[in-house]
């Protein structure tokens, strides 16, 4: 049971709720602040005071009073009128993401909320109901208002959720679990919508999927190393440690050890002085995207634990305060940094799968075609990969750059985080079909030189792989393979951390 506070929650309580679907309880100690700052909205009302989303319309209409008899319609009617996302829907793990994040936000005892709607939450959560959201339509300032919109009509019994029998309206999944749909109250709509949880919860997935591809490619790396005869000299400890890149020098010990008992490695010197770039300079590559992921990794933890509604409730210092918590600005940079070093673990990927496939670059059969010239082998497979770097190409094109004003000009500033969380996703798909293009050269590679000579460790690596995907003895449709060793990659979990 993992137990929420507001303030603790780590990337490994995630992992477990998200991939393991660990059941989620608040701490007890977290209950007072959301009951201080539920009553300070509370007296709001009964005073008729002028608080921003309580008692006012929302955007640039902040400026129109709303009576305290309509506040519930009020907080209804903002739900439905900004659930108008578009385009397919995020994956089911970023709903039940955002769920678990935004729980999480508002028991921190800032945004105002009764108890009974962070345990309705938690109650979806914990019998797996994830609302369906469309991906397009937030501009990642306001808070990721429509996404989160499509979150909160699933608390009231509206829109389209996933369950375990497939995609039902909600008010039927709701009822089936014994679950009672919410009549919201005062400022509820407005704290469930604003908020960063649409692209925290994407970077979330996205980082914690990254990880996991990491250490496989380090691995997938090390075969092709062995395949192609390479000099392990590179990765000398004195040669990373002269440098002093914590990450590179990891990388480098990762694959010294992985390596350790291979006969298929050389020293400097035995068949050539220096390798190509893409096999001498793993380490500096690879390890240069962990030290984005370690950025990444930063960002994500204090936006998984920080206040992000608008307004915010002290209720020990009696303050209610606009600011600008919902803007996605750290965020919208942190997925744009992912996007660009993911990409850079395919571009090298790639060419190190060329390396592997011409004959003008190695000893083995060209592009390791069981005949060539009948048979093509591994050939297209390259022109795959190249196609996929190509495309992370014109997705790692930052979205931060951009801002388009809204609301009448009111909400002038945005962060598109969103969008930048989104594009790092369909990055890292394309990257982990990159890896499995080189997983199976690198298989084939290491057939040909003699899969009894392979280290301890990767000859693990690939009698694993190759029940997914069989020897090239001829030439057949390999898009099944590619898609095969993807899904396998997925679920995986690498032996060396």
């Amino acid at each position: 049971m993992i137990e929420l506070n507001g303030h603790t929650l780590s990337m490994n309580d995630a992992r477990r709720v998200l991939f393991q679907k660990e059941l989620v309880s608040v701490h007890e100690d977290a209950w007072e602040n959301v009951k201080k700052s539920r009553l300070a909205v509370q007296n709001i009302v009964e005073l008729d005071q002028v608080v921003y989303g309580v008692t006012t319309g929302f955007g640039k209409l902040s400026d129109v009073s709303i009576p305290s008899k309509q506040v519930e319609k009020l907080q209804l009617y903002l739900i439905r009128s900004h659930a108008c996302g578009v385009g397919e829907p995020f994956p089911e793990i970023v709903s039940r993401a955002m769920l678990l994040l935004r729980a999480n936000t508002l028991i921190k005892g800032y945004s105002g909320v009764r108890a009974e709607l962070i345990e309705c939450l938690l109650q979806c959560l914990n019998a797996s109901i994830h609302p369906v959201i469309p991906q397009q339509g937030s501009l990642g300032a306001s808070g990721d208002l429509a996404p989160l919109a499509h979150l909160a009509l699933m608390l009231v019994g509206e829109g389209k959720v996933y369950t375990s029998k497939g995609i039902r309206p909600a008010e039927e999944a709701l009822k089936e679990a014994g679950i009672t749909p919410l009549i919201l109250q005062a400022k509820e709509g407005l704290a469930l919508i604003n908020g960063t949880q649409a692209m925290t919860a994407m970077g979330l997935v996205v980082y914690l999927e990254a990880e996991k591809l990491m250490r496989q490619l380090d691995g997938i790396a090390c075969m092709t190393l062995e395949g192609l005869r390479a000099i392990t000299d590179a990765f000398d400890e004195d040669i990373h440690i002269a440098r002093g890149y914590v990450e590179q020098i990891e990388t480098a010990e990762r694959i010294r050890t992985i390596l350790i008992d291979s006969k298929l490695t050389t020293r400097q010197g035995e068949l050539r002085v220096q390798d190509a770039y893409s096999l001498r300079c793993i380490p500096q590559v690879h390890g240069a995207t962990k030290q984005v992921m370690s950025y990444v990794k930063e960002k994500l933890l204090v936006e998984m634990n920080a206040a992000t509604d608008n307004p915010l409730i002290f209720s020990d210092a009696h303050k209610v305060l606009s600011g600008g918590n919902f803007h996605g600005q750290p965020i919208a940079f942190a997925m744009d940094f992912l996007g660009i070093g993911l990409s850079e673990l395919a571009n090298i990927s790639e060419r190190r799968i060329e390396r592997l496939v011409n004959p003008q670059l190695n000893d083995l059969p060209p592009f390791l075609s069981p005949s060539p010239g009948l048979q093509s082998g591994a050939m297209i497979m390259q022109y795959v990969a190249a196609a996929l770097v190509s495309e992370n190409k014109v997705l790692a094109h930052p979205a931060s750059v951009d801002s388009i004003p809204s609301s009448a000009n009111q909400e002038d500033h945005v962060s598109m985080g969103t969008i930048g969380a989104r594009k790092a996703h369909a990055i890292l798909i394309n990257v982990r079909r990159v890896a499995a293009i080189e997983a199976i050269c690198a298989m084939q590679a290491v057939e040909y030189r003699g899969i009894h000579k392979m280290s301890s460790v990767t000859r693990d690596f690939y009698e694993k792989m190759r029940k997914v995907v069989p020897s090239i003895q001829e030439d057949r449709p390999f898009s099944e393979d590619i898609e095969r060793l993807n899904d396998w990659l997925i679920d995986d979990e690498p032996l060396w951390k």
